[in-house]
């Protein structure tokens, strides 16, 4: 009986967190979902009763298809650049010598001090026809006219870089500091160059910080509103902004709730999937 109550001891503890984090996750997430199921009338709203037809109109629209391949071209394409930027940062970062070490680490991640929305705005003022980039560009005579920036798919991405990036070098940061530099140096010292160390020493290390900064990033650009909303406007629409219409323009919740839901799996699908192939070429790279 000793032991048994003892094994009880964990749950008892975690159980106020996991009441929790039900109550604001996965409550608000079962009603979106409860929700997606109703139908909706233009003169009543939403009404009692489950339908299908939402997940039919989302699944089978060739106008929600491009939303959704943009999505999560988008964030495809931010994670793979802060995963660029952010592992050989983060790497530079962790030789650098006290107290530059520490200056630089803040400065890089001073923009998450600031509000996602007063970034973005700031990468609008940057990004616009009469902005400082296009007028730097003119000046200098390097175009004949403004480089279409604000409302495409290459500003957006640029902006969400900017917001994504330390998220990046966090993650890898966190796993520099359990590298061992006895290593390098015994690498060094029968030899080996920078590239080979880096290579065969510090990447196979690092990787799992790589894999859980491409995770976070990926999340946060697929689900990203303000950036996309401010950058891309109403022609580029993501998943997010056509949730936020459906709610709030077209007052269609049951079909905004299951545009919602598809992302959320279409995320989880993607992260799940390239977390098992990442541990795998890990575990291979690692042997």
């Amino acid at each position: 009986m000793a032991n048994a109550s003892k094994s009880r001891v964990p749950f008892w503890l975690s159980l106020p967190a996991l009441l929790f984090f039900a109550a604001l996750l996965v409550t608000p997430l079962v009603m979106i979902a409860v929700l997606s199921f109703q139908s909706f009338d233009l003169a009543t709203g939403a009404t009692g009763g489950a339908t299908l037809s939402n997940y039919a109109d989302t699944l089978g629209d060739p106008y929600y298809h491009a939303i959704f391949l943009r999505t999560v071209g988008i964030a495809l394409a931010t994670t793979v650049i802060c995963a660029l930027i952010g592992a050989p940062e983060a790497y530079f970062l962790s030789r650098m010598r006290p107290p530059w070490r520490s200056i630089f680490l803040i400065v890089t991640l001073s923009p998450l001090l600031i509000s996602v929305v007063v970034r973005t705005l700031g990468w609008a003022l940057l990004f616009g026809r009469n902005g400082v980039i296009n007028n730097v560009v003119s000046a200098l005579g390097l175009s004949s006219g403004p480089i279409p920036m604000l409302y495409t798919i290459q500003g957006v991405v640029i902006a969400l870089v900017h917001v994504a990036v330390p998220f990046m070098i966090i993650s890898v940061w966190a796993a520099l500091q359990r590298l061992d530099p006895k290593v390098v140096r015994a690498a060094q010292s029968l030899g080996a160059g920078e590239v080979t160390i880096f290579i065969r020493i510090i990447l196979p290390q690092i990787l799992p910080g790589i894999l859980s900064g491409s995770l976070i990033v990926f999340a946060l650009a697929a689900s990203a509103f303000a950036t996309p909303a401010i950058i891309g406007g109403r022609q580029l629409k993501v998943v997010a902004t056509a949730t936020y219409d459906e709610f709030l323009g077209t007052l269609n919740w049951p079909l905004g709730a299951a545009i919602a839901i598809v992302l959320l799996i279409v995320n989880a699908t993607i992260m799940l999937t390239y977390n098992r192939m990442l541990e795998r070429r890990y575990a291979r790279f690692a042997r």
